[in-house]
């Protein structure tokens, strides 16, 4: 489905660009172009790379002492 019909971003494209790392808006339009031109699509590119980003899992663990 396309998202920004002005340069052509999909849905696709969203999903790549976060699995290669995008985390905000800004950067998801420097690296396409989404919302660039008149920006009505923006909300919806904002939920879907919230939607699409890996979700950190970046935590430290407990670790537990052998019995």
């Amino acid at each position: 489905m396309y998202v920004c019909i002005c340069n052509g971003v999909t849905d696709k494209d969203i999903r790549q660009a976060a699995e290669s790392g995008c985390k905000t808006v800004a950067e998801l339009t420097m690296r396409t172009g989404c919302g660039a031109t008149c920006g009505t699509c923006l909300d919806m590119a904002a939920e879907l790379l919230a939607a699409a980003r890996p979700h950190d899992t970046d935590f430290d663990l407990p670790v537990l002492q052998a019995a």
